[in-house]
């Protein structure tokens, strides 16, 4: 079985990144979000906003207008909630997206995207990229990239600004102009039902990399960042055996496993309608998201897995009957598949 489609290499090839002397002119003259990704276990020790704070002053004088800071994490935990940071960046006239990655060796690496000005926040394609192995390296290149240029972002903030996250585990705003981060929309999409007609159609199961357009921006993630197609395409086997295992015991109907971007007409010409979305981020940030009260769980902070199901033709959110999320994945996929079986 072919495990990924030129399609999908080309995407991955998309989002290689390479080293440019050219600031991009939209970075030159526009607003720019920056998002922070950082392994827990490089070495020495930095906290995602003490490096916002060390980087900020470079992107200042390459000539960026950095108005808010953000853990990638946070802005990824799911669809919705990129959606809602995506709808608050449109209304703050956001042009840029930059990403910041530190990776496990202690490498560092800026990528500079335009803002799509829809869900996914940034598109598939080529991008300006730098990476160093030290944070002092990195701003000195940084500010020799923009050595010459004009930049039409005058009014650029002195400080860092950190805005508070969509949902739980928030920090109150050190923003020094004052501004409110977005707030999560009451959602009508996440329904605590299981959906029906799963018998007639097929559940779409994405492996790594594969979850549609919205997923692009967690290429940038401090774990997934720099991956080859080889090892994508190994870790693709893993899951996926894993994965038929547990939905052979538990799933009586049809599934296809997807191992490329697709868009969600495509799917469901396939009479693909249903896809199995999984998420992981602090449970009660994940409860909220999800228009559900988490006042009553034991460790609001506890890192767990949540999977649901996202039916395609009216763009609806499954939760399923009961809260069944667990820190380990496998028992999270095994109780939702379970109470897929509970009645209406």
């Amino acid at each position: 079985m072919k495990y990924i489609s030129a399609l999908f290499f080309t995407l991955l090839l998309s989002f290689q990144t390479f080293g440019q002397s050219q600031l991009p002119d939209h970075f030159l003259n526009g607003k720019a979000i920056v998002l922070i990704s950082c392994a827990p276990d490089a070495r020495p020790i930095m906290e995602w906003k003490e490096i916002a704070e060390t980087i900020h002053p470079a992107l200042v004088e390459t000539g960026g207008d950095p108005i808010a800071y953000y853990e990638l994490e946070e802005v990824i935990l799911s669809e919705e909630i990129q959606a809602a940071y995506a709808k608050n960046f449109e209304q703050r006239m956001v042009r840029n997206i930059v990403t910041i990655t530190r990776k496990s060796s202690g490498d560092f690496f800026v990528n500079i995207m335009e803002f799509s000005g829809n869900g996914n926040l940034i598109k598939a394609g080529n991008h300006w990229s730098l990476n160093a192995s030290a944070i002092s390296v990195l701003n000195e290149n940084l500010i020799a990239a923009g050595k010459g240029l004009r930049s039409k972002n005058l009014m650029a903030l002195d400080v860092p600004a950190f805005l508070p996250p969509l949902v739980g585990g928030g920090e109150s705003s050190s923003s020094p102009s004052g501004n409110q981060g977005p707030s999560l929309p009451a959602s009508t999409r996440f329904i605590a039902k299981n959906p029906l007609n799963l018998d007639v159609f097929k559940l779409g199961i994405p492996l790594s990399g594969a979850s549609g357009e919205a997923a692009l921006l967690t290429q940038f993630r401090y774990d997934l960042l720099g991956k080859s197609s080889d090892q994508i395409l190994a870790a693709q086997r893993a899951e996926k055996a894993s994965l038929e295992n547990i939905l052979k015991e538990y799933y009586p109907y049809e599934t296809v496993f997807l191992t490329e971007i697709r868009s969600a007409d495509a799917l469901i010409k396939d009479r693909i309608q249903f896809v199995l979305m999984r998420v992981e981020g602090r449970e009660a940030d994940l409860m909220e998201s999800m228009s559900l009260n988490s006042t009553n769980i034991d460790d609001p902070n506890r890192i767990v897995v949540k999977y649901y199901i996202k039916f395609l033709v009216r763009n609806e959110l499954y939760t399923g009957p009961v809260w069944d999320a667990d820190p380990d994945g496998k028992t999270a996929l095994i109780n939702f598949l379970k109470n897929l079986n509970q009645e209406q």
